[in-house]
């Protein structure tokens, strides 16, 4: 078997077949989730230059051909983006694709739970900002639901456990990146994480969602701009409209649906929560060494 040398991340080996194999030895590049078997023609035994164009063309697009009419956003989001799994007592355990986590036949298979977080933001008047999720999300598009919703991801600053800094910090990351929220309007210590949920939801017959939820609250007065990518409204509502959203979504009015980690926290936490984040006393009501397990 010979070999040609691309650097020091990959080696390109050429079998008597022409298969081509790439491997990977750094963390940091998001290629290592993907590296797989390539066959490709004699030509680049002869062209060095052009396998490797071939190499990585092949491995930006592997897996994506089922998956061609999902926004090109969301697709990159998916193949780019490395969540960080968990067991159920929330130690890390490795890291994957996001497209792989949220993959209900990967779920089922081989039991993959990744780590997730909540944003619930009150503006002055103890409003609570909701999103509606927009329609290329792959999973639960058009749904209502809290203020933000998104993963941790592999990488330095959002592994930090002491004081759930990593969570906090990625919380932070995504309220830019969905709704326009720059950093310095929500800083990482005003967060204040006050418990965290373990569920299981399928989205439809490929996508759903399992994940290990952190639930971070946060009262701050900040101007949003939501990023149509991710983001398809947003509004801020009082308890009792929310109590109403929550009627007509019960009652299949207006096609308003919520999002099922959600409905949730309403139906276990929010309320209970509204009123000590009203008095100033939301700390109180902190419960970080519990995992709820909720259906």
């Amino acid at each position: 078997m010979s070999s040609i040398r691309i650097n020091p991340l990959y080696s390109i080996f050429s079998t008597t077949t022409k298969t081509l194999s790439a491997s990977c030895s750094s963390p940091a590049v998001h290629l290592q989730q993907r590296c797989r078997t390539l066959s490709i023609s004699s030509s680049i035994t002869n062209s060095p230059r052009r396998g490797l164009n071939r190499l990585f063309a092949s491995t930006s697009t592997m897996g994506e051909v089922a998956d061609a009419g999902m926004d090109a956003v969301q697709k990159r989001l998916m193949f780019d983006d490395e969540c960080i799994l968990v067991d159920e007592n929330d130690k890390v355990v490795g890291h994957d694709s996001k497209y792989n986590c949220h993959l209900m036949e990967k779920i089922e298979a081989e039991n993959l739970l990744h780590r997730a977080f909540s944003v619930f933001l009150f503006n002055s008047k103890y409003e609570l900002l909701l999103q509606q999720r927009s329609a290329t999300k792959v999973t639960f598009p058009l749904v209502w639901t809290n203020t933000c919703c998104s993963h941790p991801l592999f990488r330095d600053s959002e592994l930090i456990e002491e004081n759930f800094l990593g969570v906090r910090n990625a919380a932070q990351r995504k309220l830019l990146d969905e709704l326009g929220i720059p950093a310095e309007d929500v800083p990482v210590d005003e967060f204040t994480p006050l418990g965290r949920i373990l569920y299981k939801a399928p989205s439809d017959g490929k996508w759903g969602e399992h994940e290990l939820d952190y639930l971070l609250f946060i009262v701050r007065d900040v101007k949003y701009d939501p990023n149509p990518d991710e983001v398809a409204d947003a509004k801020y509502v009082n308890r009792e409209e929310l109590k109403e959203i929550l009627r007509k979504a019960d009652a299949g009015e207006e096609g308003i649906k919520l999002s099922p980690w959600f409905r949730l926290v309403v139906d276990n936490f929010l309320f209970k929560w509204w009123d000590h984040v009203e008095e100033g006393k939301i700390k109180d009501v902190a419960d970080m060494k519990t995992i709820h397990k909720l259906t």
